[in-house]
């Protein structure tokens, strides 16, 4: 288990950031996740080996919903 934080960069809607959340949430791999649209940050909390495919999609995920929005880690 491996937690990482990113900065969601453009992050302009409180409720996107909440879609975001629970899209990210629901990948296999995911143990845990939390974005916070005052601060920025996401806190993601997943298996080691699976972390990497999980960053992936999550930015995938984050475009979709809102294109310009990049995650950053920090």
């Amino acid at each position: 288990m491996v937690k990482a934080i990113f900065l969601a960069e453009g992050l302009g809607c409180a409720n996107c950031a909440a879609k975001m959340e629970r899209g990210i949430s629901r990948l296999e791999g995911v143990k845990g996740c939390s974005l916070s649209f005052i601060t920025g940050k996401l806190a993601l909390e997943a298996d080691d080996e699976k972390m990497g495919a999980i960053i992936e999609a999550a930015q995938k995920i984050v475009h979709k919903i809102e294109p310009g929005v990049t995650l950053r880690k920090i």
